[in-house]
């Protein structure tokens, strides 16, 4: 069984059209993935400051890694793939999921110091990332939610990295609903070409749809290239 968490910053709750990719991701998931739900607006996550932080940097300075302030770490080390869905808000994704990667950011438990510097100690094969974007900022560079994200699967030493976006949502005139379909349908493809489901299923609209070994091939390339 395959440990999966889902991180959910979907701030709008069911409103949200970054919760309806989510949801249409994890749907896709086999029935080997076993899908742990962490909402972040119902946690009481904190900010570092005062005490707070105080009472962390003593913690660490006394090797007391198994305090329940580091459970979040814990289980984000312990994930065997994980989920982030985040809005994108003012260039980036809403502060409560710095909050979060703030918690989860801890030396010995997901990342750890060495004499030829740090390395990540997170069990985790790959990390994506689904968001919905107002605008067209796929590819620019004044993008900074998911860059900031790759780097960090690479500080946490998770294998790999995707980011599934739907862009152009509030833009006028442009048909966000194909965009948001689009982007769901990217997802599912996702989730064949990881492997999570064997490759004779392949979702086209709302339909599945089994498709041969060579047509594998061609989705795989179609959403490559995507």
């Amino acid at each position: 069984m395959k440990n999966v968490l889902f991180v959910d910053c979907c701030i709008r709750r069911e409103a949200s059209n970054t919760k309806k990719l989510a949801e249409a991701f994890l749907a896709a998931l086999p029935s080997d993935c076993a899908v742990t739900r962490l909402d972040l607006m119902a946690e009481n996550l904190s900010y570092f400051k005062d005490s707070y932080f105080d009472q962390r940097e003593v913690l660490l300075a006394e090797n007391r890694r198994d305090h329940p302030r580091f459970r979040y770490a814990h289980q984000f080390a312990q994930a065997d793939r994980i989920v982030i869905a985040a809005p994108f808000w003012d260039l980036s994704f809403p502060a409560l999921l710095k909050v979060y990667i703030e918690q989860v950011s801890v030396d010995g438990i997901t990342f750890g110091s060495t004499e030829d510097g740090l390395k990540g100690l997170c069990r985790a094969s790959h990390l994506v990332f689904l968001t919905t974007r107002g605008g067209f900022y796929t590819g620019d560079a004044m993008e900074m939610g998911s860059r900031y994200l790759e780097a960090l699967h690479t500080f946490f030493g998770i294998g790999a990295y995707t980011c599934i976006a739907a862009d152009g949502m509030n833009v006028a005139g442009f048909d966000a609903a194909a965009s948001l379909a689009a982007a769901i349908d990217r997802a599912i493809n996702e989730v064949l070409h990881l492997g999570y489901r064997t490759p004779d299923i392949y979702l086209e609209g709302r339909g599945l749809t089994k498709v041969t070994t060579e047509e594998m091939g061609r989705l795989t390339a179609e959403h490559i290239h995507r």
